[in-house]
């Protein structure tokens, strides 16, 4: 008796900030082109307006294959919260808390899952309960192949510490020689909140899901071979760390339809496209700061001098703006930016040189994979950009450099070549997840 295919039914579960929600949008995105069936699980409440407008204009861009499910986790006692804590890492730390109530969520759902896949923040949490989800479960790592080799060799650092409790401040020494790779991780380029006294949620993020990533079915990573061949080939072939599960380079997962605003959010973008229309080609330089307030004044952020001088020659908005229109200008020729690994991700899609000047987390991490790839420059004497002061005279230096520099430009044009190549059709991001896709079906038949 013929009994038809079941569809293939994958769970997405995101976590807080545009940072983590964008790429696993875009990752589901690459599963529904494949045919498969997904549900979103949102966590309530959403932190910010602009995560609630992705998460609509996505659901809405798929009405007949998306369905989206809500997750209230428990609040937490705010007595028992610092004063000044992120609103991310709060929601952070509030799903970790509520995930027990994951399970009744997931079993209810009407069609089988084929698999399950969640934000990198929530790994202890989930393998708490993974052995009640009847699927496989992954993670989908939003930095670098080189931070998750980091992560993954914190727990044998800390068991090398002969300390009743290593700390990292102790365990981490001058450098981290990850097995595997040429160049060692500096002290310098771990995220200072893993390194600071005493104990904070972050640090306690890591060291427990450093230990539990072996525990994973996979993880799902927006890189490819071209990008970190060294550091993906070092993670799969049990050198980092033995007994890790498969790492799936399935990037550069790239800005979809569904990610577009209406002209009335975006109505900058056209006054910037016919300025950048009016530049020779290769000639501006496009410059992303991040972290700041709301409802500071654009003088407020750069001063009423420096304000007037790049009004003389430039545009300076702030706003919202479609940054691969920007970057897949002909006029631009470089990009100063922070190292956020999506923001790398999308420069290299466009073959544009960069430049990072990391502010916090993993960005000295993904400045060094840039570094290393040849398609970037790190001013690593800049330190972490709330660190020091850095002249204006010295900035300039760097950024002619970058504009100047030939084999840069043509290392970049090479990566966007490989980039595109590696999300085509028959690439390795099309082949990857055809291969998990048969693999569940297998499963499934078997269950």
């Amino acid at each position: 008796m013929y009994v038809p295919e079941a569809a293939v039914h994958v769970a997405f579960l995101p976590s807080a900030g545009m940072g983590h929600l964008n790429p696993c949008l875009r990752l589901a995105s690459v599963f529904l082109r494949h045919g498969c069936k997904v549900t979103l699980i949102t966590p309530k409440p959403i932190v910010s307006m602009a995560e609630s407008d992705l998460i609509t204009r996505f659901c809405s861009s798929f009405p007949h294959q998306v369905t989206q499910v809500d997750f209230n986790p428990i609040p937490l006692d705010p007595t028992t919260l610092s004063t000044n804590i992120d609103p991310f890492y709060l929601q952070f730390q509030t799903i970790r808390r509520s995930i027990h109530l994951l399970l009744p969520i997931l079993s209810s759902l009407a069609t089988p899952l084929s698999a399950f896949i969640y934000n990198v923040s929530l790994i202890s949490a989930v393998v708490s309960i993974s052995d009640k989800l009847f699927c496989p479960s992954y993670i989908y790592f939003t930095s670098s192949a080189r931070m998750l080799s980091f992560v993954a060799c914190v727990s044998v650092l800390a068991d090398s510490d002969p300390a009743a409790q290593p700390h990292p401040s102790t365990f981490i020494g001058d450098a981290v020689q990850v097995p595997g790779f040429t160049s060692p991780i500096p002290r310098s380029s771990v995220p200072l909140a893993f390194l600071l006294e005493g104990s904070n949620s972050f640090q306690r993020m890591i060291m427990e899901d450093s230990r539990n990533l072996t525990k994973l079915d996979g993880v799902l990573i927006n890189s490819f071979e071209e990008l970190e061949g060294e550091a993906l080939a070092a993670l799969n072939e049990g050198k980092v760390v033995r007994g890790l599960p498969p790492v799936y380079g399935i990037g550069p997962l790239m800005a979809c339809e569904f990610e577009n605003v209406d002209g009335g959010k975006k109505s900058g973008m056209s006054w910037i496209l016919e300025w950048l229309d009016e530049q020779a080609k290769g000639s501006v330089v496009y410059v992303s700061r991040v972290d700041r307030e709301e409802d500071e004044g654009l003088e407020d952020v750069l001063g009423s001098e420096l304000m007037g001088k790049v009004r003389e020659r430039g545009v300076v908005v702030k706003e919202y703006v479609d940054q691969m229109k920007i970057l897949g200008h002909p006029a631009v020729g470089g990009f100063v930016s922070h190292g956020g690994w999506n923001s790398i991700t999308e420069t290299l899609w466009e073959g544009v040189p960069i430049l990072t000047w990391p502010q916090h987390g993993d960005q000295k991490m993904t400045s060094e994979a840039i570094k290393i790839s040849g398609v970037g420059i790190w001013a690593e004497e800049w330190g972490w950009g709330t660190q020091k002061v850095v002249e204006g005279k010295e900035i300039a230096k760097r950024i002619k450099e970058m504009m100047s520099n030939e084999s840069l430009r043509v290392k970049a044009g090479e990566m966007k070549e490989a980039a595109r190549k590696a999300c085509g059709v028959g690439g390795s991001c099309e082949v990857i997840v055809k291969r998990l896709i048969e693999e569940w079906k297998r499963k499934a038949q078997v269950n």
